[in-house]
């Protein structure tokens, strides 16, 4: 069986970390933490802290991992050398069938978004617009686009990467060292990180919905942050990748922080929090007046690209990644390998029906009430699941890697633990009973995987036996 190349260094795995988180989050949440902080900067940035902090903890801990076991998917090869074959198979189910494609879903729309607003101008885009016919035809687009980038030319897939990081950082640098001075010199930072009990007043008084706490606000950072572990989805695919891929893991996760929170700061010295707040962070670019605006915003879409390029990366490779092990949908159908590009088309063609479907889900829960009641927030629940999955890998490290030191081997474990409750605490105080749609849709997609467990189970099994019993044949 063909077998994946070594084809990315290390300067393309930090740029695959660090190009897949940052890209629409911040520029997509920053009003939801300002709206959940009731405009508090100092709240705003402390969740922006926390939520660094974590993902800089968590990307650590699996760095050290990453020193100690390679295989086809980091995230699917550390459950199973810790936890042992069925709960790896369980974690990469669910991050084939829901995690990967449910971002890369929605980065599809957000492009669209932000492509749409390139276009027309932020004031004279309706919030129809954003999510009509045109919108979708877009975020469809992009979606084949980046499929068909990262099935018939790899390669290039990486060349991307590369380049769409280095390019996203010139509106998010611009916009936290411009802003921040801007701000200091006529007040605008100061008078906003003053304002925030103001606003919260002025909010009960007219009757406005109040942000629900902190919590709530480092639960909008998850999806900004997200990301980082799908870098470990290409370990067999770099070169000498348990030096790389720890070594651009722990460097990408520090990057992202910093740029985030800076941003963030730069975004509050552009205009007056109630702005920012009812009219989105972005409406901040128009200080600049419309051309620079529209330029900030043309690097944003190459922004966006970048991430839902590396989420694609992913995306294709996912159900490969079981099939691989000789487990999920049809394993010899999509553990197959193209000679020529060396890459599972099957798997990707797979891959793309999955992100399709889940940003119809985004986009007809979110916008079109498709769903009620029923509808749950798939840009943030599928990663904060991701944290608790976590877990057991987290714990079973701990009591196996008896060699490491004991900071290695015990402290980034349990701080990385603690993390995860902070976001599962996050999640219940944001999304409330919306938790209980998404669990429900969560255990189905399971239990049809675990069908497909016992299926394949079954399978071997048989198969074991008749190679066993099959008499040999004397020439």
């Amino acid at each position: 069986m063909e077998q994946l190349k070594k084809k990315y260094g290390l300067f393309t795995a930090i740029c695959m970390v660090v190009g897949i988180v940052i890209g629409s989050g911040v520029f997509f949440k920053a009003q939801d933490v300002l709206k959940e902080t009731n405009g508090n900067a100092l709240d705003g940035i402390l969740a922006w802290i926390i939520g660094g902090a974590i993902m800089i903890v968590f990307a650590s801990t699996f760095a050290v991992m990453a020193t100690k076991y390679e295989k086809v998917n980091g995230m699917v090869d550390y459950a199973e050398a810790l936890c042992g074959k069925t709960y790896a198979y369980f974690v990469g189910w669910f991050i084939s069938m829901i995690y990967y494609p449910a971002m890369t879903g929605v980065l599809a729309w957000v492009s669209a978004r932000y492509t749409i607003v390139a276009v027309f101008g932020e004031s004279s885009v309706s919030e129809r617009a954003l999510m009509g016919p045109e919108c979708i035809a877009i975020a469809a687009l992009y979606l084949i686009l980046m499929y068909f980038i990262n099935t018939i030319a790899p390669r290039l897939a990486g060349r991307v990467q590369v380049s769409t990081t280095v390019i996203k950082f010139i509106p998010l640098v611009f916009i936290a060292l411009v802003g921040t001075i801007i701000g200091l010199a006529n007040g605008t930072l100061v008078d906003n990180f003053q304002i925030g009990d103001k606003i919260k007043d002025a909010l009960t008084i007219t009757g406005q919905p109040l942000g629900n706490s902190m919590f709530a606000a480092i639960c909008c950072t998850a999806f900004a942050y997200e990301g980082w572990i799908v870098a470990t989805s290409i370990n067999a695919e770099i070169k000498n990748s348990k030096r790389n891929l720890p070594i651009a893991l722990f460097i990408g996760a520090i990057i992202i922080a910093l740029t985030y929170i800076l941003y963030y700061i730069g975004v509050l010295g552009l205009g007056e929090t109630e702005v920012l707040m009812t009219q989105g962070t972005t409406t901040a670019f128009n200080f600049f007046g419309p051309a620079v605006a529209t330029i900030i915003n043309f690097l944003i879409i190459i922004s966006c690209l970048g991430t839902l390029n590396g989420l694609m990366v992913a995306s294709t490779r996912g159900v490969y990644s079981l099939a691989a092990r000789g487990e999920g949908i049809s394993p010899k159908t999509f553990a197959n390998i193209d000679k020529s590009t060396n890459m599972p088309h099957n798997s990707a063609a797979l891959g793309l029906l999955l992100c399709g479907f889940w940003m119809a889900y985004f986009i007809g829960g979110q916008f079109f009430d498709w769903f009620g009641k029923y509808a749950f927030d798939s840009s943030e629940l599928p990663i904060i699941t991701i944290y608790p999955i976590y877990v057991p890998i987290l714990v079973s490290f701990m009591l196996k890697e008896k060699g490491l030191n004991p900071f290695f081997r015990f402290v980034l474990p349990s701080l990385s633990i603690i993390g995860a409750g902070i976001m599962v605490a996050a999640s219940i105080f944001r999304h409330k009973i919306s938790n209980v749609w998404y669990l429900i849709l969560f255990t189905l997609v399971m239990l049809v995987g675990a069908l497909l467990y016992y299926y394949n189970g079954k399978r071997k099994a048989t198969t074991n036996t008749e190679e066993t019993n099959t008499p040999d044949v004397e020439e």
